[in-house]
């Protein structure tokens, strides 16, 4: 055993600096699964980079993006749902409303506003799907007529920007009552020799798709869009059958002639454009 000792020099701690990544950066596409720059998707107006994937908007992004230099004015924006039949799952239908209101901002799943859209004068409403899935209730039907009634009044074409899960089944029979009463009013439209267009978004289901999502006198909707009444599992449980591959997507419907036209989020303003100049030529 040696009868020294060499000390080591103990080694000076390395200051560890903690590496701090903003969050939101990133966001995860729900189709291709690959992480993108949230800026980037942005300014794609909110289309993946990567596989073209179009992720949902509010109803706020959409007037920017069809209405001329962003400028709308809203109406019908201060009517609210009741609680007719006092609705209680696990918490009552009036107190979630609330909650939704507070959440999203808005009074509730649809937002109608008039301008112009390639100089030419419309009246949009755009639904918010935040707002409890978009589900159509007493106002969603409401608003929207009342939206087609100003149509009518001030002569000019109607769009309608669906993204929604179907009925609201907390108003039960009056949610349902909205497909007939906003059928009507489009009717009336027509007969007023006034277009309406109806653009689908992912998704667009329900009590919305058998009625006024797919009236119009022209239906464009979004890649990759699901749209149908009932879902996939349960027409799969009912029929007991497997779907085909891409059953209720758009590319689907556009085939067997349920959908007019399939049109990327980028080229949505210039192709209504398009089709408005067509109807006011005739």
């Amino acid at each position: 055993m040696s009868w020294f000792r060499k000390e080591k020099k103990p080694k000076e701690p390395v200051e560890q600096r903690p590496v701090t990544i903003p969050e939101g950066l990133w966001i995860k596409c729900e189709d291709c699964k690959e992480i993108v720059y949230r800026k980037e998707v942005e300014q794609n107006l909110n289309v993946c980079t990567r596989c073209g994937y179009h992720f949902r908007l509010t109803a706020a992004e959409r007037f920017e993006i069809l209405f001329d230099d962003s400028h709308f004015k809203e109406f019908a924006g201060n009517i609210r749902s009741g609680d007719p039949l006092e609705f209680r799952d696990t918490k009552r239908y009036r107190d979630r409303l609330k909650v939704y209101q507070q959440r999203v901002g808005q009074g509730d799943a649809v937002r109608c506003a008039e301008g112009s859209l390639e100089a030419m004068p419309v009246v949009i409403c755009a639904m918010e799907y935040a707002f409890m899935g978009g589900s159509m209730g007493s106002v969603v039907g409401e608003k929207i007529t009342l939206a087609a009634e100003r149509s009518v009044e001030k002569k000019e074409p109607l769009i309608v920007v669906s993204c929604s899960g179907g009925a609201r089944m907390q108003e039960g029979i009056l949610s349902l009552m909205q497909m007939a009463k906003i059928s009507a009013s489009l009717h009336r439209l027509a007969a007023a020799g006034l277009p309406y267009i109806s653009v689908l978004t992912d998704p667009t289901t329900g009590g919305v798709t058998a009625s006024y999502a797919m009236l119009g006198d022209l239906n464009i909707a979004e890649p990759k869009a699901l749209i149908g009444f009932a879902g996939p599992r349960v027409i799969e449980q009912t029929i007991r059958q497997t779907l085909p591959e891409g059953f209720q997507r758009s590319e689907f419907l556009v085939e067997h002639g349920m959908v007019d036209i399939i049109t990327p989020r980028a080229e949505m303003k210039p192709t209504i454009g398009r089709f408005l100049r067509m109807f006011n030529a005739h």
